[in-house]
């Protein structure tokens, strides 16, 4: 089913919006592109919204883990061994989530971003340890962790990277900007899983996905000069980003009254 022009402009202007906020305070922006596909772009089918996103999301991801990798921020080894476990979670994830309500879909995910908003303001207190690496001991940790958070990321259709960088500390000790880094892997592969699954059963609208990766791009490029300008306040514009999560997620669950 083809969107009018005016959804296709609103959706690039969607991916501005992220692009600003993940360029701006480093994460958390992807969040919202479920909800503006709903209700700014008029996405009708909340499956499409939620397939179409998975794959932005693994794009934007793509971008930064080429800047990251450049910059040496990523552990390959640890990365890769969350990842692969993260698939298979994805991909349980994402079949489940094509099986449920449209609306009781977006009712779940209004729960979850309102956790997402608390995460964001408690902060993340593990500095991590320099060096830290993926010895045989840690598998098992690494591969449980990354596969639980592989089946959020796929039921819900978002990159889950406030769940894997976490995920990541605790499960091998690496140090904060490394499991940023490192993340960004296990963020395309569980969005391009989700995607490419949601994409199967025609739930991927592939037009409205590159307008909205095109508007990303542009977007993370302000929010990244932006935040250089802005320099210490990053911290401040979380705690009002949360807000803004708050928000959303309130209108969400007004919106899918009736739906749990």
């Amino acid at each position: 089913m083809m969107l009018e022009p005016l959804q296709y402009l609103l959706g690039g202007g969607s991916g501005v919006l992220v692009g600003f906020i993940l360029g701006l305070i480093g994460g958390g922006g992807s969040v919202l592109a479920v909800p503006l596909m709903v209700y700014l772009v008029g996405v009708p089918n909340p499956h499409v919204a939620i397939g179409t996103s998975a794959f932005a999301v693994a794009a934007s991801a793509v971008l930064n883990l080429a800047n990251h990798a450049r910059a040496g921020n990523v552990n390959w080894r640890c990365a890769g061994m969350y990842a692969a476990a993260g698939v298979i979670g994805a991909y349980v994830g994402s079949s489940l989530g094509k099986l449920f309500d449209g609306q009781k879909l977006l009712a779940l995910f209004a729960l979850l971003m309102i956790a997402i908003g608390i995460l964001m303001l408690r902060g993340r207190g593990n500095p991590g340890t320099e060096g830290a690496a993926c010895t045989r001991r840690k598998a098992p940790k690494v591969l449980g962790y990354g596969l639980m958070t592989g089946v959020f990321s796929g039921f819900f259709g978002i990159g889950g990277g406030f769940l894997i960088v976490p995920g990541l500390v605790a499960s091998t000790g690496m140090p904060m900007l490394n499991a940023i880094g490192s993340s960004l892997v296990a963020v395309t592969a569980f969005g391009l899983t989700t995607a490419l699954n949601y994409a199967s059963s025609g739930f991927v609208d592939w037009p409205l996905a590159f307008i909205f990766i095109a508007g990303g791009v542009g977007g993370g490029l302000i929010g990244t000069m932006t935040a250089k300008r802005l320099s210490g306040n990053t911290g401040t514009l979380s705690v009002i980003f949360a807000g803004v999560v708050f928000a959303v997620a309130g209108y969400m669950l007004w919106k899918s009254t009736g739906a749990i």
